[in-house]
């Protein structure tokens, strides 16, 4: 299958697309908007783009609560216009990746409509239902994901459905055979107008655990995490399996990438192993370990601010390298829309904004693996800054926010964290001048904006010197055999310092990161000699013959002369 695994080389860009770019003037981006900067795009130098969810929704969970699988949401534009972004990304040898939500759909969904008619209807068994216990009490007492119980009761009728997400967002039930023949034509119909890929979202959850007993709780909790209790039960590789074999036999290479949040690196291995026939590549969040030493230990750990533990981080990123390492390499990222920004996040944005968007892109993407840009990344975009958290929708903020409060945390202290953990603050609008509203649009954008003179394309693509410019740098190195296919080794440094060699075929090289606000040195042995070149680095190092002085989150990336191509 070699020949036809065009995604182990591939480098994907993802857009949020409601965050883009607007052309009609309503606030919110559309595919018209992603089809004007195809071209902006394409010189980026990636080979595929990722759209979130642009099917019809009611918008509850920003389109992850999809209406009808078959038409686009009339706020992005027509059918014709996906069909015209399919063909127009193909004419720029885009490859074109769509979101699709197998975990659940939206309440008004016609399949959930019919269901609601009642147990006889033939849809009712899409879903999943319960009846209440005695004395009318929830079917258990497990959570959801955005809080409250999973069980909703139905307008008309006794019964309970389950959703694991906003009560808006029914969980299928992929007990049925239905639901996978259902969603296989969603699939077929989109590969048949041209589309190369798919992310499963949550696909993780798609199983659900065969009964659904009561947990004994302890410390007067009333609540469980159904998502937890819900997660990588043994049906998931069948569903998937099935899936994907059936898309593949439409079209052979399609890309089949799975969203598992919480997968460590060992069920990662299992759902991309070629003799599963699962998934071609896996998105994990838990490839970012923090030093939690700070938090609250009475608050929920992942809504608190907090810095990159980089040792950890050390020994998590070379269990994904070598684990995955026969699959093509992991999926590499830093954020998406279901995080904060990560300049905000693990580098600088005050003092070393520049350089340490910098030195995350090159440590990241020029390891082994799949590498997958947020949009406005490659600009250094940060994170929105909101005052009322009211604009927060990120699952646990509002527990986290009444638990806070009541433990005598400030207003202005939950907003900090909030601000600094919720993935509302990462979907700012794309910066594309410093105009208004950042050339998104003419009107005020949906989620705010950043303006910001240098933070934006058009200062950028003037600057030789600039995020953009280096980015392109980056990408370029990023399709040499030597970044694609190469061994990867891990140097053994302090903590602050990230230095690994790729090795292929005679090619070498070492590159060279530092992850502090300090200067950094070491003594790269041999690399004074004749042979080697620097061929990418930002603002502020120095060499001495083997010794090496960075800057303030400083990168090189060394290489042997005669492999070096021009950038």
């Amino acid at each position: 299958m070699e020949e036809i695994d065009w995604w182990k080389e591939a480098i994907v860009y993802q857009v949020y697309p409601r965050s883009f770019k607007d052309t009609n003037e309503d606030g919110i981006g559309d595919l018209k908007g992603i089809i004007s900067r195809l071209d902006y795009i394409q010189q980026l130098g990636v080979t595929a783009i990722w759209l979130n969810p642009i099917f019809t929704s009611p918008q509850v969970d920003n389109g992850y609560d999809v209406s009808d699988y078959y038409t686009i949401d009339p706020i992005f534009g027509t059918i014709n216009d996906a069909v015209e972004l399919i063909e127009e990304a193909h004419k720029r040898d885009l490859k074109v990746i769509f979101d699709l939500v197998v975990n659940h759909t939206s309440d008004q969904h016609v399949w959930f409509q019919e269901a609601l008619k009642g147990p006889e209807n033939p849809y009712r068994n899409f879903y999943i239902w319960e009846d209440a216990k005695k004395g009318g009490h929830l079917p258990n007492n497990w959570v959801s994901v955005f809080g409250g119980s999973v069980w909703e009761k139905e307008p008309v009728g006794d019964q309970y459905y389950f959703h694991l997400f906003k009560k808006e967002m029914p969980d299928l039930n992929w007990d049925n055979p239905e639901v996978e023949k259902a969603i296989l034509d969603v699939g077929k119909f989109w590969l048949d107008h041209g589309v190369d890929g798919f992310r499963l979202d949550a696909f993780i959850h798609m199983d659900k655990a065969d009964d659904f007993f009561q947990v004994e709780m302890e410390n007067g909790q009333e609540l469980v995490s159904a998502q937890k209790i819900n997660a990588f039960l043994p049906n998931i590789k069948n569903y998937v399996q099935k899936l994907s074999m059936d898309l593949r036999k439409v079209k052979e290479d399609v890309f089949i990438l799975g969203e598992a949040a919480s997968a460590n690196v060992d069920l990662a291995f299992k759902y991309t192993h070629p003799e599963n026939e699962m998934c071609n590549a896996i998105i994990s969040f838990l490839i970012f370990p923090e030093d939690e030493s700070m938090k609250d230990p009475r608050l929920p750990f992942n809504m608190q601010s907090s810095r990159l533990n980089k040792k950890a981080f050390k020994e998590v990123m070379t269990e994904w390298q070598d684990k995955m390492d026969p699959f093509g390499g992991p999926v590499l990222y830093w954020n998406n829309h279901d995080m904060a920004r990560v300049v905000s996040r693990f580098g600088n944005v005050e003092q070393y904004r520049d350089n340490s968007s910098k030195t995350l892109a090159t440590l990241m993407y020029l390891q082994k693996g799949i590498p997958f840009i947020f949009n406005g990344e490659e600009i250094g975009m940060r994170n929105l800054h909101y005052s009322d958290r009211a604009h927060f929708d990120t699952p646990g903020a509002v527990p986290f926010y009444e638990k806070a409060k009541q433990l005598g945390y400030s207003e202005e202290h939950i907003l900090k964290e909030l601000n600094h953990a919720g993935r509302d603050v990462s979907r700012g609008a794309m910066q594309w001048d410093n105009s208004e509203f950042a050339g998104f649009s003419k009107v005020a954008p949906w989620s705010g904006v950043n303006v910001e003179k240098n933070y934006n394309v058009a200062d950028q693509e003037k600057d030789p010197n600039s995020i953009l410019a280096y980015y392109k740098k980056v990408l370029h190195l990023k399709k040499l055999p030597v970044f694609t296919k190469g061994t990867f080794i891990l140097q053994d440094t302090k903590d602050t310092l990230y230095v690994y060699e790729r090795n292929y075929e005679g090619q070498r090289a070492i590159v060279c990161c530092n992850l502090s606000d300090t200067e950094e040195h070491i003594q790269e042995d041999g690399i004074s000699a004749s042979g080697w070149k620097v061929i990418l680095q930002n603002e502020g190092n120095t060499i001495d013959k083997d010794s090496v002085t960075f800057a303030p989150y400083g990168t090189i990336v060394f290489m042997y002369e005669d492999q070096a191509t021009n950038e």
